[in-house]
């Protein structure tokens, strides 16, 4: 008799070699740099070799300065991810659900939505000066639009034969809202914060590089004052862990909101 289905301890095995193979390419790039480092081919003053980045991030880690800075950016990102991310939501839902809101505004923000955030910086230095509310600013700026456009769509991609079906059961209002559209619109919801969590962090870069007295941008951009090459990718590698440690975190609230969805649950197993 021949086998048609794997069995679980398969599964695992499966799921543990590809969560492995995710990490054979920058395990690759990670060899080849200490190669080319150690043969000579890379001069230390364009990219030091990764032992001078590690030295460098342990020195960092065992002051204290490394956390300092960390804490700050973790800080500053999240709050624009908060104030951005719930305006987007919130005006999501809006235009989303009432048409006399998507004529009113829709517009206006698409219009809005063609401008670089990068391009506001004058005008943010001249609002705000070089303080907190400048970053802040540039960050929720920057994350507005991709959790706006997603709620929008999933919003509007609930299937209008489920939302009769719900109506034709007696939901209406507020519970036909809660237990049929919102459920419905939320996977385009999260995949608007998985794209907003990448920006976040690319945009507190240039946040932190106009003007810091802490930070990992203020960091990296002291460090380049003094030639500390291997700071400066000690800064860039963190901003990349962070940003990877963040989607991580999306994925997991997608797997836990989502349990109910067929495609999620499939994929969580």
């Amino acid at each position: 008799m021949s086998k048609t289905s794997s069995s679980p301890s398969d599964a695992a095995w499966r799921a543990r070699l590809h969560r492995g193979l995710a990490w054979l390419v920058p395990v690759l790039v990670l060899v080849a740099w200490e190669l080319s480092a150690r043969a000579g081919w890379l001069s230390s003053r364009v990219l030091p070799e990764p032992w001078a980045v590690i030295t460098a991030f342990w020195a960092l880690a065992t002051s204290g300065e490394l956390w300092t800075h960390v804490s700050v950016s973790t800080g500053r990102a999240f709050a624009g991810l908060a104030i951005g991310g719930g305006l987007g939501l919130a005006l999501g839902l809006l235009t989303g659900t009432f048409r006399i809101a998507e004529t009113l505004l829709d517009s206006t923000l698409q219009m809005v939505r063609n401008i670089p955030a990068l391009a506001l910086i004058p005008l943010v230095i001249l609002w705000f000066g070089i303080d907190e509310a400048a970053k802040l600013f540039l960050v929720a700026v920057g994350v507005f639009f991709p959790v706006y456009l997603n709620t929008f769509h999933g919003i509007r991609s609930v299937d209008r034969g489920l939302i009769e079906m719900a109506r034709s059961y007696g939901l209406k209002g507020w519970s036909l809202y809660r237990e049929v559209i919102l459920p419905g619109a939320l996977p385009s919801i999260l995949v608007g914060l998985r794209f907003s969590l990448g920006l976040m962090w690319v945009l507190l870069i240039v946040a932190e590089t106009i003007s810091a007295q802490e930070g990992i941008g203020y960091m990296t951009m002291n460090a380049r004052e003094f030639l500390q090459t291997d700071v400066v990718v000690v800064g860039i590698l963190l901003y990349a862990l962070l940003g990877k440690l963040a989607d991580v975190l999306a994925k997991a609230l997608e797997r836990w909101w989502l349990r109910w969805h067929p495609g999620y649950r499939s994929a969580a197993a």
